[in-house]
Order: C-alpha cells, then sequence, then structure tokens
C-alpha cells in the first residue's frame, strides 16, 4: 500500500491527497503554504508550531487546580522523565524526516531531544498504530498553533502552556510581542532547561517557566506572580493531558481560563467507547490497557454535545469541535466524513467578550 493511502487508512485523514513532495494548503482561511520535502525542514509561511494513547499523551498530570495524588511528566520517586514524554518528543521530531512533514514543521523538536532524537531510519520501522500516533500528534500541534497565530491577529498578546513537556514553541515564538508562560512541575521544567542547556540553544527571552507543585500552590497565583494580566485575555494551549484529570480538575480549570474575558483554550478529548467505531473501539481497548498497566489510566471521556454545553455554561461563546473526519477535511479539502468516528478530538473554546 502506498504511504500515503496507508496514512488515509489508519489516521481518517484523505492523505491521499497529500503527496509527499507536493505544496500542502491549510484550508481553514490562514492562507499558509506548506513544502513538504522529505528529510528537510523548510517552510514558505509557517508561524511555527489522539487518537489518545500513551505514547501521544505527554503524561498523566492531574489536578491543575486541585490537589492532585501525582504530579508532573516524572516520575517524583525518581525525578526522571517518563516514557511518554519522552515519546510524545520522539514522534514530534521523527515526524520531521516523514513524508509528511509539512503537516508541522519545528526545528527544534530533533534539537531539544540531544542524544535521545531518533535517525531518519527509524520511519522504515513504524507500524500502522505508531504511524497513526504521529500524525495525530502532529495535528493537534499544527491545530493549536494556527489557532494561536488567529488570536495573536486579534489582539492576544498571552500565550499559557500547560503541561508543557519538550514542547518547543517558545523556541519557535515568531511573535515579538507574545508573552508565553510555560507550566509544569518542578522536576520536569529542570528537566526540559536543560535539554536546552545540553543542546546548545538559549532560553527564549520571552518565555516564562512558571514551575508550580500542583499539591501545594495555585495555578492561578503562580500565574499571576510570574505576570500573567488576568485583565488581558490570554491563549491556553492544553495539549495530551485531559484524559488524565479527573472531570472536577478539568472543569475547574477550564472555569478559571472562561474568567478572563477574550481568553481561549485548546485541548483534545477522548469519546467514550459506546460513541466509537469499530475501529476505535478496539484501539482504546489496546491503549486503555496499556496506559493502566503503568499506572497512568484514562479517567475522564466526553459526548461531544454534552461537553459543549458545559462549556457554553462556563461562559465559552466560541466552540468548534473536530473528530477525526473533520479533521481530514481540513487537511485534504474533501468533504467531511458522516461515518467514521475514532473518538479522537482537539476542541477550541473562546469567551469572546
Amino acid at each position: 500500500m502506498h504511504v500515503a493511502q496507508k496514512c488515509m487508512a489508519v489516521l481518517d485523514y484523505d492523505m491521499h491527497k497529500i503527496k509527499p513532495e507536493a505544496p500542502i494548503t491549510w484550508t481553514n482561511g490562514s492562507a499558509r503554504v506548506l513544502e513538504a520535502v522529505p528529510g528537510q525542514v523548510k517552510s514558505a509561511d509557517w508561524p511555527g508550531r489522539q487518537e489518545m494513547s500513551a505514547e501521544m499523551s505527554q503524561t498523566r498530570r492531574p489536578g491543575l487546580l486541585t490537589s492532585p495524588q501525582s504530579s508532573g511528566i516524572v516520575d517524583m520517586e525518581n525525578a526522571t522523565p517518563s516514557r511518554t514524554a519522552l515519546g510524545v518528543a520522539r514522534m514530534r521530531a521523527l515526524h520531521q524526516f516523514s513524508p509528511q512533514a509539512g503537516l508541522f514543521r519545528d526545528a527544534y523538536a530533533i534539537a531539544i531531544l540531544g542524544e535521545a532524537a531518533p535517525a531518519a531510519q527509524e520511519l522504515k520501522q513504524e507500524d500502522e498504530r505508531r504511524l497513526r500516533m504521529r500524525l495525530f500528534v502532529a495535528a493537534r500541534a499544527r491545530f493549536a498553533e494556527d489557532w494561536l497565530a488567529a488570536a495573536v491577529r486579534r489582539g492576544v498578546r498571552q500565550l499559557v502552556v500547560l503541561g508543557a513537556g519538550l514542547d518547543t514553541f517558545s523556541l519557535r515564538n515568531p511573535y515579538p510581542d507574545l508573552s508565553v508562560f510555560e507550566v509544569d512541575h518542578p522536576a520536569t521544567q529542570a528537566w526540559k532547561r536543560k535539554c536546552i542547556a545540553d543542546s546548545g540553544l538559549a532560553e527564549p527571552a520571552a518565555t516564562r517557566f512558571v514551575p508550580v507543585d500542583f499539591e501545594r500552590q495555585s495555578l492561578s497565583a503562580e500565574l499571576a506572580e510570574a505576570g500573567l494580566q488576568s485583565t488581558a485575555p490570554a491563549f491556553f494551549i492544553w495539549l495530551g493531558v485531559v484524559p488524565y484529570l479527573t472531570k472536577e480538575a478539568i472543569f475547574n480549570t477550564l472555569s478559571w481560563i472562561a474568567g478572563i474575558p477574550g481568553s481561549e483554550v485548546v485541548f483534545d478529548y477522548s469519546e467514550p467507547t459506546e460513541n466509537r467505531d469499530a475501529a476505535g473501539q478496539a484501539a482504546q481497548a489496546f491503549h486503555a490497557a496499556r496506559v493502566a498497566s503503568v499506572g497512568e489510566p484514562w479517567i475522564s471521556f466526553f459526548v461531544p454535545a454534552e461537553l459543549a454545553k458545559s462549556l457554553t455554561e462556563l461562559g465559552f461563546d466560541e466552540i468548534e469541535d473536530l473528530k477525526s473526519g473533520d479533521i481530514a477535511a481540513r487537511f485534504s479539502g474533501a468533504p467531511k466524513a458522516t461515518t467514521s468516528n475514532s473518538g479522537g478530538h482537539i476542541i477550541r473554546a473562546r469567551r469572546s467578550a
């Protein structure tokens, strides 16, 4: 099977319309054209930056506004990064070598990993499951940063990355007047900053690292102390986290974000088993067993209509929720899928005033 057709089969993307060396045009109105050239990282105009799975999640980070039983993307007893955090970072790096690299360009994804970075040859070892994971990781990052670009055009000048892990947007930030706040557990941030230093990179001047011990500190208080202006709109990127949180923790965080006029949040979530198609149910069963076996079970699932209602009640008045078929339509220009539902979503919620 041709690689593009294989992508379409495993990800519900209409990837056969995206040829490995052809330009890719983003179709949501932002008029960007990316050059997908295998083995290269270049862009004609790129502003910089699951099916849910253990590898796709940056980790379990319970309770951004509540007291969790465990915190961060590290083993807190040993203060070492989790396998899932490294897995996500390695997928972003490997993606830069792939025929679909134009979907998400990240010039620092390889550098930040140092000796842990993957080699291009690892693409030959990808099976369909790993391919699907990698493409969703790339797609969610692409959506988040494209929506951020629209927010910056509206005048938003604050970005908060919740559970940042080894995300590299702060290193690629193309907006000179955009303040970036990276939030994570102190041990996690220490690990990331060491990775940056070991790679010979400079910490970005516009970024404020906000270490938060969620068992003892308040996210809102720590961000305020770091300089986040609660009277000015902010954009929040919250990827690979929600499935591992309790609904109480999720809605506490969303309620706080909704309390900041003009603010916007992007996150991903998963539907319950009964809402998925056969392929989605099989994937969920496999991955749920895997994450549970390493002590990081999925906790929360959402029915799209119910989630939209809850977000509206919190004060968000602009909501865009994309399932896998919608994502395919955005990238390929093909009609939206009406029957396939693998269960993974990426959602944007904004309080416009």
